[in-house]
């Protein structure tokens, strides 16, 4: 009897271990977080794309070291599978014309090593941001000196096409110092990757396109694209969760634009102009970036000068914003930022103090916290999760 329930409770110990086995296995391994630099910064020391290992339960980075020797690749984006990574290389002349480039590159291991695929040409200078669609197989880029925007097809390999659909804008908007000419900023892919939408910095424009997939080819929408107000510089864009809001973040006059999105039309329309600086800021400032968490209750936005992050509340009937919190970035410049997988976290890359910092982020209210956690790198532009 005794013998029994020893050799009961011994299975039951087994049947636990088993079980802690199990979890451990099943749990996901540490993340990636890939980060774009600037090389070519006055004072700059990086050399191109850098590696970290992240721990969303403590919010921690590890770092991997230089993952690919590359020239100012300030915009970086994943293909949807995450077996491959593209980064413009925001420079004016690639190979003796006045054009940046964009690079290809295959994620090899678990450690974010990554191999070269090719460049080609952004068909124009200074190319910022890159997108790639959901389904793989295109990918866009705006080209702020050339005013440009520019599509490619993504090869079965991973690499990418010479481009196949180039718009070149002419110009210019109401403020003769920041928009004597195009600037074309931000590319981004509707919900149901049926348009490319462009911001145009400099013709305060967000011109929309129709994708067709399986050619990377963009066409013009009719109605051609959004107006924003005279002066605003839209920048930075991305949609709601539900697919009938979107998030307009514009850099001179330092305001976002709520917008409704009409997916059948192709069409914007302002809903709502609101500040991102915190009320008596006297000074320059740029706004920067703008994102939405995965619940969509949610809006971030960041501050170049008042060098903060603000939060705004979305209100669940009609997309409009409340000013919640106004955090400072802990750093100099947050040029960028990104809501980790889990959204608990929110990592700001600040250019001019060459740091990343992490700030907790409370789900149910929005606000953020600042964290111990900081980590030092020269000039980080684009952060990117894997």
């Amino acid at each position: 009897m005794v013998c029994s329930s020893r050799r009961s409770f011994l299975a039951q110990l087994s049947a636990v271990a088993l079980a802690a086995r199990t979890r451990a296995w099943a749990r996901p391994p540490a993340g990636l977080l890939f980060a774009g630099t600037y090389t070519n910064d006055k004072g700059s020391t990086s050399k191109g794309i850098y590696a970290f290992l992240w721990d969303a339960d403590s919010g921690a980075l590890s770092p991997l070291g230089l993952s690919a020797a590359t020239v100012n690749p300030s915009f970086l984006t994943f293909s949807p599978d995450r077996r491959h990574l593209y980064a413009v290389n925001e420079v004016d002349q690639y190979h003796g014309e006045k054009s940046g480039s964009v690079t290809a590159f295959a994620v090899k291991g678990s450690f974010g090593k990554l191999k070269p695929k090719n460049t080609v040409s952004s068909g124009g200078g200074g190319p910022c941001k890159i997108t790639v669609d959901h389904s793989g197989t295109a990918a866009f880029v705006a080209n702020y000196d050339g005013g440009s925007a520019a599509s490619f097809r993504v090869l079965r390999n991973g690499a990418l096409s010479k481009a196949v659909s180039h718009f070149q804008y002419t110009g210019h908007g109401a403020n003769p110092q920041r928009q004597e000419a195009p600037h074309t900023h931000c590319t981004t892919l509707s919900p149901d990757n049926r348009y490319v939408l462009v911001n145009d910095l400099g013709l305060d424009r967000i011109s929309v396109y129709h994708l067709d997939p399986s050619t990377a080819q963009l066409t013009a929408n009719d109605p051609p694209f959004y107006e924003a107000l005279p002066g605003s510089g839209p920048r930075s864009f991305t949609f709601h969760p539900n697919g009938n809001w979107a998030y307009s973040l514009n850099e001179i006059t330092n305001t976002v634009d709520a917008l409704t999105w009409d997916a059948e039309r192709g069409a914007l329309a302002r809903l709502q102009n609101i500040s991102t600086l915190p009320e008596g800021f006297s000074g320059e400032n740029t706004a920067a970036t703008v994102a939405v968490d995965a619940a969509g209750r949610f809006l971030y936005a960041s501050n170049r000068g008042d060098d903060s992050v603000v939060v705004f509340s979305i209100g669940d009937k009609d997309g409009t914003l409340k000013t919640v919190q106004n955090v400072k970035c802990g750093g100099k410049t947050p040029r960028h930022f990104a809501l980790d997988p889990g959204n608990q976290w929110l990592l700001v890359a600040n250019e001019d103090s060459s740091n990343i910092v992490v700030f907790a982020r409370n789900g149910r209210t929005g606000r953020l916290t600042p964290t111990a956690n900081n980590y030092p790198l020269s000039h980080p532009v684009c952060l990117v999760f894997a």
